[in-house]
């Protein structure tokens, strides 16, 4: 595997753009970055920009992490969405309480500065 060929994802996400995989052989999307289909293994894959659209799949309230930079961020929430594209991503769900969370609800995509060196793709109520 080529150590940098998830350059183009990270360099979207600086430049607020979300990046996930489509199969030019079955038409499918996928997510997290990869050099082959996971449906078909074909390696006829290109990136694309997700639409920023998403439905909330699950999510858990995190009080504790001790691995940085999360640490000074409790409590935060993680959860998994899934994109209008289909697949589903792993991410942080900001702007909203846990709460305020129901399962199927429409999300938006965000664009969180961590610190000046990491950005992350969140998502928020809609």
């Amino acid at each position: 595997m080529v150590e940098n060929e998830n350059e183009p994802f990270f360099a979207a996400i600086e430049d607020g753009r979300l990046l996930i995989g489509r199969c030019g052989a079955c038409g499918e999307h996928h997510y997290y970055p990869r050099p082959h289909c996971p449906k078909c293994w074909s390696d006829d894959v290109e990136w694309v920009d997700a639409g920023g659209g998403a439905t909330l799949y699950t999510w858990s309230v995190i009080h504790t992490n001790d691995l940085p930079p999360w640490g000074g961020r409790v409590p935060y929430i993680a959860g998994v969405v899934e994109l209008d594209e289909g697949p589903r991503m792993m991410t942080h769900i900001v702007g909203a309480e846990g709460d305020d969370l129901r399962i199927g609800m429409p999300l938006e995509l965000e664009f969180v500065d961590l610190d000046d060196e990491l950005t992350i793709a969140a998502f928020h109520p809609a």
